[in-house]
């Protein structure tokens, strides 16, 4: 009994120590990787109108975590308008003729109608109330200490100036990158390569950068703001987007295209793996800025929508750019 009791409790302990490296309850963040995984290939095998959906969908509830997570902090965000301006983008995007002007012209009417309704801080019902509640109460003591805020002093009062600021940097933030990922499915009759190109590459990217730290890192890569991270992480993560951006090469084009651009997946791994990296430390002195450990809990094993999607976010314009001047 005891010999049989033995593999397993070792096999607990080593599970242990990986969760403890990489920050994140490994089985559970597996799991909802694969479920994500599944759910957004059936989208872009289906339509690409689906991915679109979405794409939208996953936008609506990370503007609604960054709702919670500025108000921890007295900064209103007016997501009712983020929600209507953001949508109306990036479906108006896609659908329009003229997809760059289109999306050009729906980020300026966004600001100015976001920074508005920011200005008014007006607030319907009581979900925000609780659900800054849960937050703050889920939160460690020491998360928010190292914040630049006084959570000591009761309910916090800004300007509203502030909450203009908060709210554009929202829409330069979210609805702006996420018209790239709809962007790079107008141009050049390759949709789901650029998507799996856009969304995959940099979740394998930082699946890349997990592994590499949690066997390999030593050298820190910013201490302060994310202790996690490593330069041997940053390097795994480069060489896997790389793999990953192989790939999806070699299954979309032909002899011709490698012939004069096999470079292209090497610049897309290098792009990926690093712009990947710096919106999770931007994401992450964020979080550090304001106080909390996770953007949300929607994403088992994850944290919250955006603690998905920043490394997404952030290199979608760098990596629809490099398709587009390409011409892949």
């Amino acid at each position: 009994m005891e010999r049989n009791e033995q593999p397993h409790e070792e096999a607990e302990e080593t599970l242990d120590q990986i969760n403890k490296k990489t920050g994140r309850n490994m089985p559970q963040a597996i799991a909802t990787g694969a479920a994500l995984v599944i759910l957004i290939v059936a989208c872009l095998l289906l339509s690409v109108d689906l991915f679109v959906l979405l794409v939208v969908v996953f936008m609506i509830l990370a503007l609604w975590e960054l709702r919670v997570d500025f108000a921890t902090v007295g900064l209103h965000l007016p997501v009712f308008m983020l929600w209507l301006c953001s949508s109306f983008t990036l479906i108006a995007t896609y659908y329009s003729p003229y997809h760059l002007i289109t999306m050009s012209l729906s980020i300026i009417v966004s600001i100015i109608l976001v920074a508005i309704a920011a200005s008014a801080k007006i607030s319907v019902g009581n979900r925000l109330s609780l659900a800054v509640a849960g937050k703050l109460s889920n939160t460690d003591a020491s998360a928010r200490l190292e914040s630049s805020f006084n959570h000591e002093g009761g309910e916090q009062h800004h300007s509203r100036l502030s909450h203009v600021a908060v709210s554009v940097l929202t829409v330069l933030y979210i609805p702006l990158l996420a018209s790239c990922v709809i962007i790079s499915l107008t141009f050049n009759g390759h949709p789901i390569a650029h998507a799996i190109m856009l969304v995959f590459l940099p979740a394998l990217s930082d699946t890349g950068g997990l592994f590499a730290g949690a066997w390999l890192g030593k050298h820190k890569l910013s201490p302060r703001i994310s202790p996690k991270k490593s330069v041997e992480g940053l390097v795994g993560s480069m060489l896997f987007a790389m793999a990953g951006a192989f790939a999806v090469f070699a299954c979309t084009y032909d002899a011709s295209k490698w012939a004069t651009r096999w470079w292209v997946p090497i610049v897309a791994g290098i792009l990926i793996g690093a712009v990947g990296t710096f919106g999770d430390l931007c994401a992450s002195m964020l979080k550090r800025d304001i106080g909390i450990k996770d953007m949300g809990h929607l994403l088992k094993g994850h944290g919250g929508v955006m603690d998905r999607v920043d490394s997404i976010l952030m290199s979608a314009p760098f990596t629809c750019a490099l398709l587009w001047i390409t011409g892949l």
